[in-house]
């Protein structure tokens, strides 16, 4: 049976790259659908984190408070993934999420990760090396930018989607 779309754009995000075919379709049937406005969040800083999400369609910001403002860190676009630290450590959001324009992604719970080693330990294991991939990705990054600003270096500019680059997700109705 060949590969869904769906799935597909899945498997070339780092954090599903690799899982079987099926443990993806397991995953998407536990996923939620969100919709968020524009300039509305996802979530803010200091809430309770227990979701990951991929951004489906439109353009968020993931901002941090600093002395009473919002500081921007970087873009998201369609195809990334945020909130992936909640799936490791429970702890409170690090950071908010805005959407800059209307955005559709898909929320995976950490329920949704007890399930999958509840139903195939090989499988969960895999993801929990791509989610602890990017995540040290994510801090080999921050480690050079505090680098930067500690010799005094230029920082480089805010993250964003390299010029012809579409990761959108197939258009709905696809398989």
């Amino acid at each position: 049976m060949p590969t869904s779309p769906r799935i597909e754009w899945l498997q070339g995000m780092p954090i599903f790259g690799a899982l079987r075919d099926d443990t993806l379709e397991f995953l998407l049937g536990m996923t939620r659908q969100v919709a968020v406005p524009s300039q509305a969040c996802f979530f803010r800083e200091g809430d309770a984190a227990s979701s990951l999400f991929v951004l489906q369609a439109g353009r968020a910001s993931v901002l941090k408070g600093w002395q009473g403002r919002e500081v921007l860190l970087r873009h998201l676009h369609a195809g990334d993934c945020f909130g992936e630290m909640a799936m490791i450590d429970f702890m409170p959001r690090s950071a908010s999420v805005r959407a800059d324009q209307d955005c559709q992604a898909l929320a995976f719970e950490s329920e949704d990760l007890y399930r999958l080693c509840k139903h195939d330990v090989e499988q969960f294991a895999l993801m929990q090396m791509n989610l602890g991939r990017e995540i040290s990705r994510r801090l080999r990054d921050t480690d050079e930018l505090l680098f930067r600003v500690h010799m005094g270096q230029p920082l480089p500019p805010l993250a964003a989607l390299p010029p012809g680059a579409d990761r959108s997700p197939p258009e709905p109705g696809a398989t």
